[in-house]
């Protein structure tokens, strides 16, 4: 992607149709949002197992997730970034320990890819992320989990509404990563 026309720039929720577009942006964008001490073999597994074809065909269909991807005509047909929201029990007790044991919905995914970043589609997405929320699981508690080295994308979370309310761990192709825990709206 050279330079982007974003004034046409939209979010919309993505199809079945899209999965394989949306599974090429996550193995660019996925690595970004590694920690530095990531291994490249485990990112891979975690892309190749974690964000395939299948997984977001699944999740563009699903009833317990909101799939959203933004695109610029200009820009061609790939999506120039995507977000997932996924309503459901958590599973990590450090998790549940924080946003409640009930049922809560996941930002589990928010990704731009590099040439729209800083242009304002990340926070485009984030807005129609919320929007889908409010649908999704009105009264539900909206959190994520994001990378404790990843200060970029805590003040950008922090800007649009979130705050740190504990920490997990998450696994990446086997290793084993610290995130924060934050929760829309505290």
């Amino acid at each position: 992607m050279s330079h982007l026309d974003l004034s046409t720039a939209r979010v919309r929720p993505a199809t079945a149709d899209d999965a394989a577009a949306l599974a090429d942006l996550a193995a660019v964008t996925f690595p970004l949002a590694c920690p530095p001490g990531a291994s490249p073999d485990a990112i891979a597994e975690h892309v190749a197992t974690q964000l395939s074809p299948d997984r977001f065909r699944a999740w563009a269909t699903s009833a317990a997730h909101a799939l959203l991807l933004v695109e610029a005509p200009a820009a061609g047909a790939q999506p120039l970034g995507y977000a997932l929201l996924a309503l459901g029990v958590p599973d990590d007790a450090d998790v549940a320990d924080v946003v409640g044991h009930g049922e809560s919905l996941e930002l589990s995914k928010i990704y731009v890819h590099p040439d729209a970043q800083g242009t304002g589609v990340a926070a485009e997405l984030v807005r129609a992320a919320l929007d889908a929320a409010s649908v999704l699981a009105p009264g539900r508690t909206l959190w994520l989990g994001t990378n404790g080295l990843n200060a970029r994308a805590q003040a950008f979370y922090r800007k649009h509404g979130f705050a740190v309310v504990g920490e997990r761990t998450y696994v990446v192709g086997g290793e084993r990563h610290s995130d924060v825990v934050m929760v829309h709206g505290t």
